[in-house]
């Protein structure tokens, strides 16, 4: 919601319903007389959308980094050179030559070897525990596994995040997207031991996260609350639930998720209605509710003990699987079509 509506008082005409985002895809181991304006997808009346004054350029910048990492990735994997495991030959070879990908059965999602993406920067539980490379936590982030990897999760970003950081600007959703991958990292690290784990879809998971504790704090300044909430339940419960499948790490997902939500509740507060237009002289009014402040704080506590436990238990080696006895099944669920090792 922006200052605009706030000075306001509230729309001067009603929405028609939304459907809603576009949700992220898995991370894998390896004016009242202006024009009228249609709402966007986060249920804000159409004034807030006509009235937004940020640029959304970051979120263009996170999408150029990330293809340029996975350019330089492909670059270094050199497959004809360096060849491929499994079988077959380098796919493209003929036209990408040393851009081309890893053979199809290595690697399905067309992308470079898991030993280049370890190499490079995924998510390797000895590496950060043992090596000393906890900056791994965060560089795993700007890897993918594939080229079908990298469009999904881009293109989800511009879905989510262009809106996010026009209505809240770059650095409340700078912090989000990057804070929700790292903690999406430290849950991912602190389950699985065997494999590179890499993707962008921790923080866009917190993202999501973030719209939803967004639109608990925010919820009398929403239009089409309800439908709002039903949507992104829905959507976040879809996403969530396809993380059982094999190869997805679906730590990673709940991690940014529950990461970004309490950070929702830090960062993307609104001040309640009539703080702004109140007149010369009157009593003050608070800029936000009380309720908005106390989850403030509670979310802030359960984030810095979230990330202190979560980090101890990192570098002292622990297993998480040891404290949770069926957590793994939250990321991946045997059936008669596929196995789920460790």
């Amino acid at each position: 919601m922006s200052h605009a509506d706030v000075e306001a008082g509230g729309p001067a005409r009603a929405p028609p319903a939304t459907t809603g985002i576009k949700p992220p895809p898995g991370r894998y181991n390896m004016a009242s007389n202006g024009p009228y304006v249609p709402p966007s997808p986060f249920y804000y009346d159409h004034a807030a959308a006509h009235e937004r004054s940020h640029r959304s350029w970051l979120v263009p910048v996170v999408v150029i980094a990330n293809v340029a990492a996975f350019v330089a990735v492909m670059f270094y994997n050199d497959c004809p050179r360096n060849g491929g495991v499994g079988g077959g030959g380098c796919v493209g070879r003929g036209f990408l030559h040393r851009f081309s990908f890893q053979p199809l059965k290595e690697n399905p999602l067309l992308g470079p070897s898991a030993a280049t993406l370890q190499k490079y920067g995924g998510l390797d539980w000895n590496k950060v525990v043992h090596g000393n490379q906890a900056w791994r936590l965060e560089s795993c982030t700007w890897l993918h596994a594939g080229l079908i990897h990298l469009l999904a999760n881009m293109i989800s970003l511009i879905f989510i995040g262009v809106r996010l950081e026009q209505q809240f600007g770059f650095w409340k959703v700078g912090l989000v997207y990057l804070v929700s991958g790292f903690g999406g990292s430290v849950l991912s690290v602190l389950f699985i031991r065997k494999g590179v784990s890499v993707g962008a879809s921790g923080a866009l998971f917190g993202l999501l996260g973030a719209m939803l504790s967004e639109l608990f704090t925010n919820w009398t300044i929403y239009t089409n609350r309800f439908a709002a909430l039903m949507n992104l339940i829905i959507i976040a419960a879809i996403n969530l639930a396809l993380g059982i499948l094999p190869h997805v790490d679906n730590f990673a997902h709940i991690g940014g998720f529950a990461t970004g939500f309490l950070l929702g509740f830090v960062l993307l507060l609104q001040p309640q209605f009539g703080w702004l237009e109140q007149p010369l002289g009157a009593k003050s009014k608070s800029k936000y509710k009380a309720y908005q402040i106390i989850l403030l704080f509670v979310a802030l506590i359960l984030l810095i003990a979230g990330f202190a436990v979560g980090l101890v238990m990192v570098f002292r080696g622990e297993n998480g699987n040891d404290h949770c006895s069926w957590c793994h099944y939250l990321t991946c669920v045997p059936t008669s079509s596929w196995k789920c090792d460790n």
